[in-house]
């Protein structure tokens, strides 16, 4: 390892530097934008059961808001419970944007990383022509400095690549997956409002059936 990094020179420092801070948003964000951990499958069942039997009250809605980011929006909705539509759904909306904001923390320095990671292979591979010319004089060519300035091309050239893929495919499949937490978030707290405003009616298979065949 030491000696790929000698052959690839000084401009691979800030390469590998970019590569341990992509990784680390990586495992961080795998960590953190996990279905369970973000929209927790039973939360709005729980919540409406317990919202039927017990109300509203702040110890209550205080540990929706610790529960996970689709607590948080379900909280803001609950607590504006007695208001109108129009405010309940505005208090989700607001909580729904800084939700939004924490689940794409660290997104935007990776997307970053995945963009500049090539450059700066391009900028070693500039490095390294420039050292190749450098070792033509008068004289002839010199082997050491020429074998060093095509390493220092090539080794910046492939590293930039190695970090940038996985950076960019990493960075493309956490913005979506953070879409599709809002979009599911987003209709479940259009769910609870509803429930609570007494304009939804649950959809029933079973009773569906048995009308059917009374019909």
């Amino acid at each position: 390892m030491f000696e790929l990094i000698t052959a690839a020179g000084w401009p691979v420092y800030p390469l590998l530097l970019a590569s341990i801070i992509a990784l680390a948003l990586i495992i961080e964000r795998l960590m953190m934008l996990r279905t369970e951990k973000i929209v927790p499958a039973d939360l709005l069942g729980k919540v409406v059961n317990t919202y039927r039997q017990q109300g509203v009250n702040p110890q209550m809605l205080d540990q929706l808001a610790k529960d996970s980011p689709l607590g948080q929006v379900l909280a803001a909705g609950l607590s504006n419970h007695t208001s109108s539509r129009y405010v309940m759904k505005e208090a989700i909306d607001e909580a729904g944007h800084a939700v939004s904001h924490e689940l794409g923390r660290f997104l935007t320095t990776l997307g970053t990383l995945a963009t500049i990671a090539p450059l700066m292979g391009l900028f070693g591979t500039v490095v390294g022509m420039i050292e190749i010319f450098g070792s033509q004089s008068p004289s002839g060519t010199n082997p050491q400095v020429l074998a060093h300035g095509i390493s220092v091309a090539l080794y910046n050239t492939a590293l930039g690549l190695v970090v940038a893929i996985p950076a960019m495919i990493f960075y493309r499949h956490f913005r979506a997956k953070v879409e599709s937490f809002l979009v599911d978030m987003e209709q479940q707290a259009s769910k609870l409002v509803d429930l609570i405003h007494g304009e939804r009616v649950d959809f029933d298979p079973a009773k569906s059936r048995q009308s059917s065949d009374k019909a």
